[in-house]
């Protein structure tokens, strides 16, 4: 056949060619993941441009300039007011949180931020609320426009998260395809808010989804891309730094950037272990003290950090001037040493009481401070022979904030593109591997996934871990009428909200092949029951797709 009609083998071929290749499409190249990126490119870029006029116009109400110029307008202002802005920045946002619990559009009275997303990306997926959502959102930009110590990264990310979840719901994608959404938005809020493309799909595949898959790449870059060009083209192109002109790095730089990295290890691992030990001991003082209320936190917050403001104004909101000034060594040692101190402290203070959630704009600051305060004092030990402060502020930069949220590719990457400089390469990535493996090795965990961690959730060991901890019995059980028996008081049971890993660990402890399952509310009604055959199998098919979507 093959020898008489060669022409129609060659149609056969092809038409099965075509087959693979639209085989392949369905895993690779969805249509409808692609057009839905492009929305939220344009929606979250948007979003980002509202977001950063927003804070502008509120600084302007609060201090009288806009947030570039902030430390220097607040430094010209009465006491007074530089105490009460963030104050009444404080009040209103208590105010909004308190409106947010009580319409239940936030689950308790607090800012969120990029943990919440991972948590929604790393479930089946989960939920983000749209109106906590939007209130959150509200709450980040009063209190950064009031002078809150903290960065505007986070409220990005939950706000992009907000809108993944909208539009997978409205178009009723695959829990799949969600997580490629939310990945999406991430990237474009990132690129949107610090003008950084490329760096903005790497902080999506590395920090929110923890995929780097073929089909997945797409989309997030795309949505990236989008969200980018639209920041610039309504906010304008430049750099958020200017890089004065230093001298060539030389080949001895490297090992002094490799010191630099174990100091600003330490600063992240300081940094870290300050805000874990408030936060929870925060958490045990509202447990104990039950009637205050969490939403009069942000008062005490901002005035402590007014207070502060009224002889260091450098701490103040995002501290993109401060940054800048540390960078170009506009700052004597004396005083680097004062602001990290001060931004640090003013920074825990902000997370604790609710008062914002970002930590990536303080990572930043933190990193020229210590960067800038480390070519000072090599000045002062071997004046000429290093290069200039202004090299080692912008490594600080990235070592510091790349060890605080546990992403050191994403970050080197975001200050190659916030500085536009380039010679600084493998200076910076010895600095920021050297901090990141510090800081996990102290700590533990970065920021993100140590809140994760709070919350019951442990993403260290990797997607089969977290399918363990997301698949609930009530998503493998078999439901019983509700006419059964009460259990007995004696008789093993699971509740319907354990998790699949709990329960597999509970039934082969006990050596069961089946568990009844009760309800939440009330331990002795059965509402189901499961076997282990069917809990093994569901989680065998969950890691089947999750290999899947993570190598396809």
């Amino acid at each position: 056949m093959s020898t008489s009609n060669p022409g129609k083998l060659y149609v056969q071929k092809f038409l099965l060619w075509m087959r693979h290749v639209r085989k392949r499409a369905d895993y690779v190249a969805r249509p409808k993941v692609w057009i839905l990126s492009a929305i939220l490119g344009v929606v979250v870029g948007y979003g980002m441009v509202g977001f950063a006029r927003g804070i502008h116009f509120l600084t302007e109400v609060f201090y009288g300039v806009g947030p570039q110029t902030l430390a220097s307008g607040a430094r010209g202002l009465d006491p007074a007011r530089s105490w009460i802005a963030p104050v009444i920045g404080g009040l209103l946002v208590g105010a909004l949180l308190y409106l947010g619990k009580r319409m239940k559009w936030l689950p308790e009275a607090k800012c969120q931020g990029v943990a919440e997303v991972i948590e929604a990306r790393a479930g089946p997926p989960g939920h983000i609320s749209f109106r906590g959502g939007m209130t959150n959102t509200v709450v980040a930009a009063v209190a950064l426009g009031s002078g809150a110590s903290a960065g505007r990264e986070g409220p990005a990310v939950l706000f992009s998260g907000t809108m993944a979840t909208v539009m997978s719901e409205k178009f009723k994608v695959s829990g799949t395809d969600a997580r490629t959404l939310i990945g999406c938005a991430a990237a474009a809020a990132v690129a949107a808010s610090f003008n950084a493309p490329i760096a903005g799909v790497l902080f999506a595949l590395e920090v929110v989804l923890g995929n780097y898959a073929l089909s997945i790449f797409g989309p997030v870059a795309l949505a990236s891309a989008i969200g980018a060009m639209i920041s610039r083209f309504h906010l304008g192109d430049a750099h958020a730094f200017a890089i004065p002109e230093y001298g060539d790095p030389k080949a001895y730089e490297v090992p002094l950037a490799a010191l630099l990295g174990i100091v600003c290890g330490a600063v992240s691992f300081a940094f870290l272990q300050l805000n874990a030990a408030a936060r929870v001991s925060m958490r045990r003082f509202l447990v104990r003290y039950k009637k205050v209320e969490p939403a009069m936190l942000p008062v005490i917050a901002g005035a402590i950090v007014g207070t502060i403001a009224i002889f260091f104004p450098e701490i103040l909101g995002v501290g993109y001037e401060t940054t800048s000034k540390a960078i170009s060594g506009e700052y004597a040692l004396p005083v680097l040493t004062i602001l990290l101190i001060l931004k640090i402290f003013a920074t825990v203070v902000c997370l604790t009481c609710r008062f914002g959630s970002g930590v990536f704009s303080g990572g930043l600051f933190l990193g020229a401070i210590s960067g800038a305060a480390f070519g000072a004092t090599l000045g002062l030990i071997m004046p000429g022979a290093s290069a200039d402060p202004a090299f080692y502020a912008m490594i600080g930069m990235g070592a510091v904030s790349g060890a605080i949220i546990g992403a050191p590719i994403s970050t080197t990457l975001i200050v190659f593109e916030l500085t536009g400089d380039y010679e600084m390469t493998i200076a910076l990535m010895v600095a920021v591997g050297i901090a990141t493996l510090i800081s996990q090795l102290s700590f533990g965990s970065s920021w993100f996934h140590w809140q994760l961690n709070q919350r019951g959730y442990d993403l260290s060991e990797g997607p089969q871990g977290v399918i363990l901890q997301t698949i609930r019995v009530r998503d493998v059980m078999r439901p019983m009428t509700d006419d059964s028996q009460p259990l007995d008081a004696e008789k093993p049971r699971l509740r319907a909200n354990q998790t699949l890993g709990e329960a597999l660990a509970r039934m082969s402890d006990l050596n069961l092949d089946g568990m009844p399952v009760v309800s939440t509310e009330d331990k002795s009604k059965i509402i189901g029951y499961v076997t282990q055959i069917k809990a093994l199998n569901v989680y065998n098919r969950a890691l089947v797709d999750s290999h899947i979507e993570h190598h396809r």
